[in-house]
């Protein structure tokens, strides 16, 4: 039997502020939902890591990378649409 793929992300946050924790908080439940034991999510903060934060092209916060499985794809925002979210990670679920 085939193991899921392994979904990585990387949240760009700007240190504990509103957005930033209610993105966390949103992905943290999609995965627990969708993603169960296959996904790691690394959370880095603009503030502590500004030169990673330039080089990898992120401009605004919060800032969703899915790093693997390929294509790797940025999402901005407080990923409360969980839907879309969803179908852009390519998880998207038959509609109840």
């Amino acid at each position: 039997m085939n193991e899921p793929p392994m979904f990585k992300f990387r949240l760009y946050v700007a240190g504990d502020t509103q957005n930033s924790m209610q993105a966390l908080a949103n992905l943290t439940k999609i995965c627990q939902t969708y993603l169960v034991h296959s996904h790691e999510i690394e959370v880095l903060d603009v503030f502590k890591e500004p030169d990673l934060t330039l080089k990898e092209g992120v401009f605004m916060t919060p800032t969703l990378v899915k790093l693997s499985p390929s294509p790797m794809i940025k999402i901005v925002g407080t990923l409360s649409q969980t839907q879309i979210i969803l179908q852009a990670l390519g998880l998207d679920t038959p509609s109840a």
